[in-house]
């Protein structure tokens, strides 16, 4: 895929709630191999969007148009299968499981089509998936606790678990909804680093994030979100400047 090729395209999607508009007349491009951020204050339709663009909330209008293919009406599994995982503002873990368990499962559900509870028996056989598991745990800096239970995990920890069991599958597009959310600046900066490495092998993403040194350290691109519209688009450098961002969102401090 070439570098100029539109992997998500939103074409003129609406979505209501009883009558208030949560998405009006949303546009979206986002290019291959690229970090698009997706910023507004709380409230401004970020999580629909991207709840929209995984099946999860079917829109009034408009369509989702991934790699060529309209993927609106498909269900999240069929969506996932194609290649776009997302990662929750609340990292959604086996809490019970090891690490290495956790990572394994979405492997195993990503080569199989799915996954039942009752295949968990299975998983200590499959040695090249354990193996996979293995080094994305390396990868996302937890390598050595393969054993340790999700559970005892600090917050950033787990979702470093959370962003390993994302990559095991080899995601097409990865949707990362407010990854730094709850952390210290220290595991802020770590998440930061991370992102930049997976950013470097030309992965191409979207992240909703409040954090704006997040933001501007990672996104290629911004969309900004307000009261369900988008107000702005541009690189970081025209949002920052923009005076609508400034007075709905930045607040003119940043």
């Amino acid at each position: 895929m070439s570098k100029d090729a539109t992997v998500l395209h939103v074409d003129d999607v609406h979505k209501s709630f009883g009558g208030l508009a949560a998405l009006s007349e949303i546009n979206l491009e986002v290019k291959a191999g690229t970090t698009h951020a997706i910023i507004g204050p709380n409230g401004a339709g970020k999580s629909t969007l991207l709840n929209v663009c995984i099946g999860r909330i079917a829109p009034d209008t408009g369509a989702v148009v991934f790699d060529g293919s309209v993927i609106t009406g498909k269900q999240p599994y069929e969506i996932n299968q194609l290649g776009v995982v997302r990662v929750f503002q609340t990292p959604e873990i086996f809490p019970d499981l090891t690490i290495l368990q956790n990572v394994m499962v979405p492997a195993f559900a990503k080569r199989d089509g799915a996954f039942r509870l009752n295949a968990m028996q299975r998983l200590s056989g499959q040695r090249e998936i354990r193996e996979e598991a293995e080094h994305w745990l390396a990868d996302v800096g937890l390598g050595g606790k393969n054993d340790l239970v999700a559970a005892s995990l600090s917050r950033g920890d787990k979702r470093r678990l959370e962003l390993a069991m994302g990559l095991v599958q080899h995601p097409r597009l990865f949707l990362l909804d407010e990854p730094t959310a709850g952390m210290s600046r220290h595991d802020t900066n770590a998440t930061i680093d991370l992102l930049m490495k997976i950013k470097e092998r030309g992965m191409t993403k979207v992240i909703i994030e409040h954090d704006m040194h997040v933001v501007f350290s990672l996104a290629d691109r911004i969309t900004v979100l307000a009261q369900g519209q988008i107000i702005a688009d541009g690189t970081p450098e025209e949002v920052r400047g923009n005076p609508k961002v400034q007075e709905a969102y930045l607040g003119g401090t940043h």
